[in-house]
């Protein structure tokens, strides 16, 4: 390693140093959790421990009814934590802010904290913090407050450093935002999906057992024979056990991921293989092009559409046959189901009946298309087309 040269040069590299040091810490905070209330508290005593400070607390946007909400705070002097309603509504940081001035590493700065300066006692000698802007893709997300009560002159590098700081953290929030709603969104197409397989199986099978078991007492009532009341019987109960093995199916799905821990293709081939050796149904599995790892909510969505769509073949189509086909382009991917059943009129399908409603919204929900073919007759194509970009 070349000797520095001069006083000046080592200065540099040990400010630089110190910076990457700070950044670095703030980063490995970031990162150790999704959750946005554990990162802002991480964040708060990072900052409060590498720069020195004793508080710092976090104004979090929310909607334009609600308005700015405290939403993480470390060690906030006695007099705020008495009087919490002090730690309520807008301030001077926050009005600056929300009207634009508050923004850029050259306005972040020390100022005189409006709230502090309401306290008579209890303020353990603070009455300025500094206020750092956050940002993300443009938007406004809130105000990160810090504060020491022998505040010194801040350095155009602490500046910057703090300004990085809120950057990291503005990406942090947008970070956890997204991650809640993609739960959030998942779960619901999870609900959907469940109340889709529920209508299409439990609840058929619910009415055909009750359909068998009035016809048994019609037959009982008007002194049929025994033949003939035992048969409607010995049909509600073959109803009865199919529904409950499609509901088993069904809850088992919910309680394990569907590919578990495999790749697309493992996980189709398994489930081909599965109907094959457990049905009427055979089915083959063809791919083409080369397989590489995907998202795992296209993997999933993808996999959900298979299943569905040879479910729908073992059940309604009176198909022997069924082929499925994956292909991998460089922007695209491709997937076809395929029976030889005897197809339907698309046109006048049962209203309610969610079979292909369902696999539609799984394609749409992937930001993909579904097209089908089918007619009475001719059996059935299934044509996903998914955009990898």
């Amino acid at each position: 390693m070349p000797k520095i040269s001069s006083e000046t040069e080592a200065a540099q590299l040990q400010r630089r140093n110190r910076e990457l040091t700070i950044l670095n810490s703030i980063a490995q905070a970031l990162n150790s959790s999704i959750d946005l209330q554990e990162a802002l508290h991480a964040v708060l005593a990072q900052v409060a421990e590498l720069f020195d400070l004793q508080t710092g607390w976090v104004w979090l946007l929310g909607d334009e009814s609600s308005g700015p909400y405290l939403a993480a705070a470390q060690k906030l002097p006695p007099g705020l934590i008495q009087n919490p309603e002090l730690m309520e509504g807008t301030c001077y940081c926050l009005d600056t802010y929300l009207a634009g001035d508050l923004d850029g590493a050259a306005n972040v700065n020390v100022i005189t904290c409006s709230r502090l300066k309401k306290l008579v006692g209890g303020a353990s000698g603070l009455r300025y913090h500094a206020s750092i802007p956050m940002y993300a893709h443009g938007k406004q997300l809130g105000v990160f407050n810090v504060a020491s009560p022998e505040w010194r002159e801040l350095s155009a590098e602490d500046l910057r450093i703090l300004y990085t700081v809120g950057n990291l953290l503005g990406i942090a929030i947008e970070r956890a935002r997204l991650f809640n709603q993609s739960a959030e969104f998942g779960a619901a197409e999870e609900r959907n999906r469940l109340a889709r397989e529920i209508h299409d199986t439990l609840a058929q099978g619910l009415t055909g057992i009750t359909l068998r078991l009035e016809t048994a007492e019609v037959l009982l009532s008007n002194h049929a024979g025994t033949q003939e009341i035992l048969q409607s019987i010995h049909q509600a109960l073959d109803l009865a056990r199919a529904s409950l093995d499609e509901t088993r199916r069904s809850v088992l799905d919910l309680r394990a991921a569907p590919l578990d821990g495999r790749g697309l293709v493992d996980a189709l081939a398994d489930l081909v293989n599965g109907i094959t050796e457990h049905g009427k149904l055979k089915v083959s599995l063809e791919t083409d092009g080369i397989s590489h790892p995907l998202p795992g909510r296209i993997e999933t969505g993808m996999y959900r559409i298979a299943q569905e769509a040879l479910s729908n073949a073992e059940k309604h189509s009176n198909a022997v046959q069924a082929w499925v086909r994956l292909r991998f382009l460089p922007t695209q991917l491709l997937l076809t189901i395929e029976d030889n059943g005897h197809g339907f009129n698309p046109a006048r399908t049962a209203p309610g009946h969610f079979g292909i409603i369902g696999l539609v919204e799984r394609a749409k929900l992937l930001g993909g298309s579904l097209n089908l073919e089918t007619g009475i007759g001719e059996g059935t194509r299934i044509m996903v087309t998914l955009p990898l970009d």
